[in-house]
């Protein structure tokens, strides 16, 4: 910026040149709040999903053990979620239901919060056949 000489012989800036900069500054701390708040909102919502993750495998953990896993439905509510698991038999092609010691159960939960995020995990578990 250029300094002009008045006439009583101090040196300043011109108005025009102050609002120019105060107008490069107002969007220069625009910027880096609105940069500042996409990140917080950013890392809540990775905060609260990471919640949900760690609930999930909380219950997961708290399945029967394999030999107790039987197929069917049960739900409940666990750190202010509502939690839902289906276990059922998977379909699997090229196996011998005669001879395979083990059966696949597909464990699939549903994790909602009351706030209505939520997460879903699938996964297989291996069960012993039952005796014929």
């Amino acid at each position: 910026m250029s300094r002009r000489s008045c006439s009583d012989g101090t040196a300043g800036f011109t108005l025009i040149e102050t609002l120019v900069a105060l107008a490069i500054i107002a969007i220069v701390l625009g910027t880096i709040g609105s940069a500042i708040a996409v990140s917080t909102k950013g890392t809540r919502s990775i905060d609260e999903h990471l919640a949900l993750a760690g609930t999930a495998e909380t219950l997961l953990a708290d399945l029967p053990a394999r030999g107790l896993l039987k197929p069917g439905r049960q739900s409940g509510e666990l750190a202010g979620s509502r939690w839902r698991v289906d276990v059922a038999p998977m379909n699997v092609a090229g196996g011998d239901p005669g001879t395979d010691r083990f059966v696949p159960l597909v464990v699939n939960l549903r994790l909602q919060r009351a706030d209505g995020a939520a997460i879903q995990v699938t996964t297989v578990k291996l069960a012993p056949r039952p005796n014929r």
